[in-house]
């Protein structure tokens, strides 16, 4: 199933990586380790920001791709799951509205 994870990154945590030298190597390595689908950075109320696509198994924990995130950038993260329309369609909706009509 897929999830977007969308997370902030606090300034002086990044600021840091930045003036280390590291930053681009940390989210290259974050990105390797976690391998998501698709990523995009950018920007949320003023902190730097991404939104990742992942699709996680069901062997896989959702820690084991947020935690380096949180232990590399001290980042906030929260999932969402993310359906094609195709995917959505094999819900059953109808079959779920006819066993919970109140």
């Amino acid at each position: 199933m897929r999830f977007l994870m969308t997370f902030t990154v606090p300034h002086e945590t990044f600021n840091r990586l930045v003036r280390e030298g590291v930053a681009g190597q940390t989210l290259g390595r974050l990105i390797e380790e976690t391998k998501p689908e698709h990523i995009y950075l950018t920007e949320r109320d003023g902190k730097r920001a991404g939104v990742a696509i992942y699709n996680i198994g069901e062997n896989e924990a959702f820690c084991s791709i947020a935690e380096p995130w949180f232990l590399a950038l001290n980042a906030e993260c929260s999932f969402s799951v993310a359906m094609t329309p195709q995917e959505l369609a094999k819900v059953g909706f109808e079959e779920l509205g006819r066993t919970w009509i109140v």
